[in-house]
């Protein structure tokens, strides 16, 4: 799961997953037969989540997609590892500019976007990533999987569940609408063709650019990115972050949906897991700071904002919800997200 060497990439690639894995915080401990049981029952459980979040939704993958996606459980260094490569795809328009950058430059970058990705993959639980492979992926972090579990003093199983519900939900959502994937790609390399040379290369910002982008691919909203932006830009921008609520909403609605006949804790887990999200977003000191620099209280925002837009939508139209996933013009813009009658009004007048 490298990132590729290319030394014309404006990004040590290699550098940052290197930095990433060595300052990434040490994960659990556990004895080898419980650490071998939580691999090979995350990779189970993920194959029956792919069941359950179709009979649940009602979706069905569009005829030609990769369903259900590959599953790789991977500890916090592969994690960063992995995004590297989709930071990689990502982040390609600035290669047309690599010729401006120097080695020195390349390392320094590597050194920001590796601390980013640091401090993230301790945090992370699961990701479905569209980018860093032709037909996307599903990472399940073993290690924060376990941690969280005990943490919550939840049960082990019925959480490893739950977790896998949410991301094989995001799975189901690129896999239902092919089109999806290719839509946030392009809207995130115009956001970084417009910023120019000028703005990444002539400020030696790029590590923040980048950085950035890799929050927003984890579901934080790239604080560092905000300050260069144009007003076309951030609304570009809010864009994005309207369909990242989207998907994050709809992901933790579904994840409940399928209720105590499938995961029998369901409740405690979720009361328990939104006492640890609200007790985290009102931290204070070096946790809190954390917490503020990765943009993480703007992503406690999408989860309810992004839920309740679902909610909303499906009190008003029912199944009608589903036709978000049609095309790029069904998505609901922030506005939207905001009130979901204006998306009812607009698709269903």
């Amino acid at each position: 799961m490298a990132a590729s060497a290319d030394a014309t990439a404006p990004v040590d690639w290699d550098l940052a997953a290197s930095v990433a894995a060595r300052l990434a915080p040490p994960g659990p401990t556990g004895t080898h037969d419980e650490l071998a049981t939580l691999v090979v029952e995350l990779r189970a459980v993920a194959a029956r989540a792919a069941d359950e979040v179709v009979a649940v939704t009602g979706l069905q993958p569009a005829d030609g997609a990769r369903w259900p996606a590959p599953v790789l459980v991977v500890d916090r260094a592969g994690w960063a590892k992995g995004n590297t490569q989709s930071l990689a795809a990502l982040t390609a328009p600035l290669t047309a500019l690599a010729g401006r950058t120097s080695p020195a430059t390349r390392a320094t970058a590597g050194l920001q976007v590796g601390g980013v990705l640091a401090l993230l993959a301790g945090r992370v639980l699961g990701q479905f990533d569209p980018f860093g492979s032709a037909e996307g992926r599903l990472l399940l972090v073993a290690p924060n999987v376990l941690e969280v579990a005990r943490r919550l003093e939840v049960d082990a199983s019925d959480f490893r569940l739950w977790v896998a519900l949410h991301e094989q939900t995001h799975a189901l959502q690129f896999a239902v609408a092919p089109w999806l994937a290719t839509h946030l790609r392009g809207r995130m390399e115009s956001l970084l063709e417009d910023l120019g040379p000028d703005k990444v290369f002539g400020t030696g910002d790029l590590g923040t650019v980048v950085g950035a982008v890799a929050k927003a691919l984890t579901g934080q909203e790239g604080g560092g990115l905000l300050g260069l932006l144009s007003p076309p830009q951030r609304a570009a921008f809010d864009e994005v972050g309207a369909v990242m609520a989207l998907m994050e909403g709809h992901a933790d609605v579904t994840m409940d949906q399928v209720g105590p006949a499938v995961v029998p804790s369901v409740a405690t887990i979720r009361r328990r897991f939104e006492a640890r999200r609200q007790s985290a977003a009102t931290s204070v000191g070096p946790a809190g700071l954390a917490r503020r620099l990765l943009g993480m209280d703007l992503k406690l925002a999408q989860y309810r904002d992004g839920a309740a837009f679902v909610r909303g939508v499906r009190d008003r139209v029912g199944a009608g919800f589903d036709a978000v996933w049609e095309s790029s013009e069904t998505l609901p813009t922030a506005a939207e997200i905001a009130d979901p009658s204006l998306w009812v009004a607009r698709v269903h007048p």
